[in-house]
């Protein structure tokens, strides 16, 4: 299997302490999107969307484990694929933003949640026809989330920069 990116994600954030954990916690933080020129004919007909999936790599993450903490429960470690934590066996990102214009091949977005210099493997259009499903099960992370005062919303660097979780 072989990956190549296809350009790479420009934002104000250069380290992972301070980021925003979701676009939803990223309002009015804008970003670029440089497509490479060898891929700009892929964004024909993409100004039609309010909201595009990035996909990308987190080229900053450490090695990961099968059990982790997390960003929003970090004295409790969970398995690595009941969480959005960026170290995983395979470190890809998804991240759906708000596409604000394109000029060029360079997509201008907002709630953008990802750090300087990621590596762009793919973009998707959002549609809520296909992307929104009503659930009734979040797993552990409901609870979390809807603590009263909790506040969840930006990043530390635990999982960057060559930092370990200790064991």
């Amino acid at each position: 299997m072989q990956v190549h990116p296809i350009g790479v994600i420009h934002t104000p954030f250069k380290h992972a302490a301070g980021a925003p954990l979701t676009p939803r916690f990223a309002k009015g933080v804008r970003g670029t999107v440089e497509v490479y020129d060898a891929f700009a004919d892929g964004l024909k007909d993409v100004e039609g969307f309010d909201r595009i999936w990035l996909v990308f790599w987190f080229h900053l993450a450490v090695v990961s484990k099968s059990v982790t903490p997390t960003y929003i429960d970090p004295m409790t470690p969970h398995g690595v694929f009941a969480t959005r934590a960026p170290s995983r066996p395979n470190p890809i990102g998804l991240s759906c933003v708000k596409l604000v214009a394109i000029n060029g091949h360079a997509l201008d977005v907002e709630e953008v949640d990802i750090l300087d210099g990621t590596p762009l493997l793919d973009i998707k259009p959002y549609t809520p026809q296909t992307d929104i499903f009503e659930v009734t099960r979040t797993g552990w992370m409901g609870a979390i989330m809807s603590e009263e005062g909790a506040d969840h919303r930006v990043a530390d660097d635990r999982f960057s920069e060559h930092k370990m979780p200790e064991d």
